[in-house]
């Protein structure tokens, strides 16, 4: 009996650090995802949680998810965005860069 409870001490006192892992790597993500935002999209469209996007017809991140699912963006993220307007450039990410935009896109929800 001493025996299990040791086992299930030692158990929970790892459960912190094996939550604490995911956290930091979803954190990463919708950090890389910030970086790409800011680095191709600040331009035109409003990519934090508040202010207006410096074009008018370019939607703000923050509110894409009322828009349509973000994860549906992954295909389009990786062979290249095309709209209906002339002003947005086609461009690719790679899968990763894909997924940690998803990543940083799905943080401004909350």
């Amino acid at each position: 009996m001493r025996a299990l409870r040791a086992v299930a001490a030692g158990a929970l006192a790892l459960l912190p650090c094996l939550q604490a892992e995911p956290a930091a790597a979803w954190d990463r993500q919708v950090e890389r995802g910030r970086a790409l935002a800011r680095r191709e999209c600040a331009r035109c469209h409003a990519i934090g949680r508040t202010g207006t996007s410096p074009l008018p017809q370019a939607p703000p991140f923050r509110s894409l998810h009322e828009r349509y699912p973000v994860d549906d963006l992954a295909e389009a993220l990786t062979e290249g965005i095309r709209t209906g307007h002339p002003t947005m450039p086609e461009f690719r990410f790679d899968p990763d860069e894909a997924e940690a935009f998803i990543a940083y896109l799905k943080s401004l929800e909350r």
